[in-house]
């Protein structure tokens, strides 16, 4: 059995999840490439991972379902054996709307799916990787938000919200298990040219909100993804709490 480090991302079958799992599979990871429904996109990017000489395995599950989350994480320990790290990427975005016109239904939603589901990720990877649960320590990153820091008025104040819920937990839970061996960062990207824009309504909005970030275009998922490798590697031993913008300035 391989000796290789072990990671789980969720939400990779697209976007920044996908160009993180395709990334830390170049860099000597063995992948858990977690999707909720789309198996065809999972598969492409296992297929891409698989080409360059890397291993990796599609997990399906719902970060939004308690009960799929723990069926995530006993695919990985039947498949692997291990985990060493995860990547909390899965979250959701809606349409554009003011805090008056959106439903509970909406709201709950966005709650559960990018805070309670992380949230939940996250203890699970503690349990694995804890020395005080007999592990040897890992790495978490959180995939936040820069709509933490702005709060996205009268687009999504619920996603921005849920996304400063991410930013405090990061903070929280680095001083919990630091003494655990484990460390845990978050990115906060800014405007980034993925398919998440399209899923809020506004599938032109990296490109049109270009002229409003300092350096005049958006981000690549391909530059969130050298964030977060560099936050899971060695080469950030001592990196533990921070949370780093990959903004463009914004």
């Amino acid at each position: 059995m391989s000796d290789a480090p072990v990671l789980l991302v969720t939400g990779a079958s697209r976007g920044i999840g996908a160009a993180v799992s395709r990334l830390a599979a170049k860099q000597g990871w063995r992948v858990a490439v977690n999707f909720a429904s789309n198996r065809a996109a999972a598969d492409a990017v296992i297929a891409a991972i698989t080409a360059h000489g890397g291993e990796a395995i599609a997990v399906k599950g719902d970060v939004g379902n308690a009960t799929d989350i723990s069926l995530m994480f006993e695919t990985v320990d039947r498949h692997f054996g291990r985990l060493d790290g995860l990547v909390n990427n899965a979250g959701i975005v809606d349409i554009a709307q003011r805090i008056d016109e959106m439903s509970v239904e909406r709201i709950e939603r966005m709650m559960r799916v990018n805070v309670t589901g992380s949230i939940l990720c996250a203890a699970q990877a503690v349990r694995r990787m804890s020395s005080r649960h007999g592990g040897k320590g890992g790495a978490i990153v959180n995939i936040s938000s820069m709509a933490a820091i702005i709060g996205s008025p009268s687009q999504y104040v619920d996603y921005a919200a849920s996304k400063a819920a991410i930013d405090t937990f990061t903070i929280g839970l680095a001083r919990e298990v630091a003494a655990d061996g484990i460390r845990v960062n978050a990115i906060r990207p800014g405007i980034i040219d993925t398919d998440i824009h399209a899923s809020g309504g506004l599938p032109d909005r990296a490109r049109d909100m270009a002229p409003s970030i300092p350096m005049q275009r958006p981000g690549t998922a391909e530059e969130v993804a050298d964030a977060v490798v560099y936050l899971l590697s060695s080469a950030a031993s001592y990196v533990t709490g921070a949370i780093l913008n990959v903004s463009g300035g914004r």
